[in-house]
């Protein structure tokens, strides 16, 4: 496992995604540098304190190895899932096959695939004026004949109005996809439960989250 720290603001593209998806004079612009992950789906945009940004990799054969890919976050979903109830924040892993929108080419959280992370109790009421309860974490895999790398971005803070700002979209595009995107996702400081489990309350950090996520696959 590996904990991943931003310096600074990046798009961090998905490995299939074309470089024209940005628009470079505003990520100039703006200070956002582009850069790329190794696994697929949409971009992410990360910040220092923003994002907790987390690798996990697993052997083939390992115990937590799964061959189907569509099942293969199940697992990790879980632990996410108990990570953040573990903070004070009501969430729910997604048990079902991948939910696209307008926008899940684009952007990450625009979309929903399995074992990706919801805010909020199983089968409640969905967020927004969207149909589904708001994504917090997002899960993406690169998968070889040696193992998986899985990929996991939980948001602290949600502004899409800061990713669609450097996406190249035309000025009509651009409103409604910010529109579109407010419910679609959530910043665990804006979800935590008043007093938390143990009374404390407070909003996570990058490391408060860290720990807990690191105590949560240490029980495993």
């Amino acid at each position: 496992m590996r904990l991943v720290d931003a310096d600074g603001p990046a798009l961090v593209l998905g490995s299939t995604q074309p470089p024209g998806v940005v628009d470079e004079e505003a990520a100039a612009a703006g200070g956002v540098a582009v850069v790329r992950r190794r696994s697929g789906g949409g971009a992410v945009l990360v910040g220092t304190g923003d994002v907790v940004w987390v690798d996990v990799y697993v052997p083939a054969g390992d115990g937590l190895w799964e061959a189907d890919v569509g099942r293969a976050t199940h697992w990790l979903g879980r632990a996410w899932a108990d990570t953040l109830v573990a903070l004070g924040v009501e969430a729910h892993w997604h048990d079902g096959p991948l939910v696209a929108s307008p926008w899940s080419s684009l952007v990450c959280f625009a979309g929903l695939g399995p074992g990706e992370v919801l805010a909020g109790p199983a089968g409640g009421p969905a967020g927004g004026s969207h149909d589904r309860p708001s994504k917090v974490v997002g899960i993406s895999q690169r998968r070889t004949r040696a193992g998986t790398l899985f990929q996991c971005a939980a948001l602290l803070r949600w502004d899409p109005a800061v990713i669609v700002g450097v996406l190249s979209l035309d000025d009509r595009d651009r409103p409604r996809a910010a529109h579109d995107l407010e419910g679609l996702a959530a910043g665990l400081a804006d979800l935590v439960v008043e007093g938390g489990p143990d009374g404390r309350g407070g909003r996570p950090t990058v490391a408060a989250v860290e720990d807990a996520f690191l105590a949560r696959l240490s029980s495993l």
